[in-house]
């Protein structure tokens, strides 16, 4: 009888992961969706629909965000610099309907980990950005425990929040 309850109970905890990663995944085919018109060969929409397949998004998910597009509010994209411990630049990226509280959660959340925001720019220039979006380290650091197990802390909170989508970081992890 135990046995079947963690079973039940390591389901409910991945369905819970799977539905905040494709609620972020929806938000973000609904803005690239919203910025281009609907066009599915858009590059911004083409490489978030990529994504959510990547994470097994059911096909009737995708085409319902992009047809919800149209009636999403103003939300806004919004990319955070940042350095976390021993120096390692950090890039937070999110979309938000509102910059202020979202500027205010990521500051609180680095600041309490020993990582700060950077200036935009100071950061992103040791950053090359790929086909899909994402921000891949030029110079990758190496780091000991203590900072690797500060940086682990730093991303989960962050992936905690709904208005962030990603986390990029140039530590060796």
């Amino acid at each position: 009888m135990g046995s079947s309850h963690k079973k039940q109970g390591k389901i409910a905890e991945n369905n819970a992961k799977k539905a905040k990663v494709f609620s972020k995944l929806v938000r973000l085919i609904q803005v690239e969706a919203k910025k281009s018109n609907g066009d599915v060969n858009s590059p911004g929409l083409s490489a978030a629909i990529k994504k959510a397949y990547k994470e097994n998004m059911p096909k009737d998910n995708v085409e319902r965000a992009i047809k919800k597009a149209s009636e999403v509010g103003d939300t806004t994209e919004v990319m955070y610099e940042a350095y976390g411990p021993a120096g390692i630049g950090m890039i937070i990226t999110g979309l938000t309907d509102n910059t202020n509280r979202t500027n205010q959660e990521v500051k609180a959340i680095l600041t309490k980990n020993s990582g700060s925001l950077g200036a935009q720019g100071s950061v992103a220039w040791n950053f090359t950005q790929d086909e899909n979006r994402d921000w891949i380290p030029n110079t990758p650091m190496d780091i000991d425990n203590t900072s690797r197990e500060i940086l682990t802390t730093i991303i989960e909170l962050l992936d905690e929040n709904d208005d962030v989508q990603n986390v990029y970081h140039s530590a060796n992890l």
